[in-house]
C-alpha cells in the first residue's frame, strides 16, 4: 500500500514526502532531478532517478513497491519559459502525464492526485475565482495542465481510476521543521526573490506594474503555505481511499496580498530595507487572482493552519538563510 510521489525531490513534492512519512505512510519517489534535489527527501525513502515518461520504469516501480496511489507533481512550471518552449511543456506536462495515467490504468492503480494550477483560469475577471469558472489559460503552461485535467476526467469515465485535481494558487513558505524548502536558486517566485535580495544574493527586485485596478496599484495574489498545501493532498489521498468520487478543487486561502504588501513583509521579517524597482507590466499578469476555496473545506474538511503572510514569509526567509549559510 505505497504512494508513488512523482517529482518528489522538488519543492512541493519533497514537502509531500515528509507529510506522508510523518503519518507513517509508505512512499516511493520518482524524480529525474532536473529541478529537484536528492537531499530534500529522507535517506530511508526509496528513490528512483528516472522519468515519468518511461513506461517500463513506472510499471516496475508500481510492481516492486506495491503502489496503490499516485500523487503527481513532476512537470515544468515556469510560465515565460512555456511561451518560448511550448512543445517542451506539452511533452513534459501533458504527453508524459498521459503515459503515467496509462500505466496506472494498466497496473490497476485506482487513486490519482494531480498537481494543477490556477493558471488554467487565465485572465479571470471574477475574484474570488471558483472551480466552475471558464478555463481560459493564456500560456502553454496553463494549457498543458488543463489538458491533463481533461485526460483525467475522460480516463476516469472509461476506467476504474478516481482522481482529485488540486488547482494551486501562489505556493510559498518552507517546512516549519526546516527539513526542506524552495531550493532552486533561479526560482521566480516573488517571496523567494525578495528574500534573496534581502540576503544580498540578487542585486534587485522588480515590481511589474503599478497601475492595476487594486488598492495600491500592484497585482494581488493568494499565497498558500506549502505545508497547508501538502496537508490538503494528504486529505485528498484519504478521501479517495475511503471511496470518494473524483473532484476538482482550488487550493488557496481566499485572501489576496498585493506585491507591495509582500515586499513590505519581507523587509520587516528580514530587517533589511532593500530597494524594489518599478518596471513595466508583464504580459498576461491578471490584476488579481484569489481562490474561491470553500469547496475543499467542505469536501476534505481542510482547515489551514499557517494562513498568515508573516508566517509564510518567515519560514521562507529562514530556509533561504539556511541555504545561504551552508554555501
Amino acid at each position: 500500500m505505497t504512494v508513488l510521489v512523482t517529482g518528489g525531490a522538488g519543492y512541493i513534492g519533497s514537502h509531500m514526502v515528509h507529510e506522508l512519512r510523518d503519518h507513517d505512510r509508505a512512499v516511493v519517489v520518482l524524480d529525474n532531478l532536473s529541478t529537484g534535489f536528492r537531499d530534500a527527501i529522507p535517506d530511508d525513502v526509496p528513490f528512483v532517478n528516472g522519468d515519468i515518461g518511461d513506461r517500463d520504469l513506472v510499471s516496475d516501480i508500481i510492481t516492486r513497491f506495491n503502489v496503490t496511489s499516485i500523487i503527481h507533481f513532476a512537470g515544468s512550471i515556469v510560465v515565460p519559459e512555456s511561451v518560448t518552449d511550448p512543445l517542451g511543456y506539452y511533452l513534459n506536462n501533458t504527453v508524459k502525464s498521459r503515459t503515467l495515467m496509462a500505466v496506472a490504468v494498466d497496473m490497476g492503480v485506482k487513486n490519482f492526485i494531480f498537481s494543477s494550477t490556477a493558471a488554467v483560469y487565465g485572465m479571470s475577471e471574477a475574484n474570488p475565482v471558483f472551480e466552475d469558472a471558464p478555463l481560459q489559460p493564456i500560456s502553454p503552461y496553463g494549457t498543458s495542465k488543463m489538458m491533463t485535467e481533461l485526460m483525467l476526467r475522460d480516463t476516469s469515465v472509461a476506467h476504474d481510476l478516481q482522481y482529485v485535481v488540486l488547482r494551486y494558487f501562489n505556493v510559498a513558505g518552507a517546512d516549519p521543521k526546516g527539513r526542506c524548502g524552495q531550493s532552486s536558486p533561479n526560482a521566480t517566485h516573488l517571496i523567494k526573490v525578495a528574500n534573496q535580495v534581502a540576503l544580498g544574493q540578487r542585486e534587485k527586485l522588480s515590481i511589474f506594474g503599478k497601475d492595476y485596478p487594486t488598492e495600491d496599484g500592484t497585482c494581488l495574489r493568494d499565497y498558500i503555505h506549502v505545508t497547508d498545501l501538502v496537508k490538503a493532498h494528504k486529505l485528498a489521498l484519504d478521501y479517495l481511499a475511503a471511496g470518494g468520487e473524483s473532484q476538482i478543487m482550488n487550493c488557496g486561502y481566499g485572501k489576496g496580498y498585493s506585491v507591495h504588501e509582500v515586499v513590505s513583509m519581507v523587509r520587516a521579517v528580514s530587517d533589511v530595507s532593500f530597494v524594489a524597482e518599478m518596471a513595466e507590466r508583464r504580459q498576461g499578469d491578471p490584476a488579481a487572482l484569489v481562490a474561491g476555496a470553500q469547496k475543499i473545506k467542505d469536501i476534505l474538511n481542510w482547515s489551514p493552519e499557517l494562513a498568515d503572510l508573516e508566517t509564510i514569509v518567515r519560514h521562507a526567509f529562514e530556509w533561504e538563510k539556511y541555504l545561504n549559510d551552508r554555501k
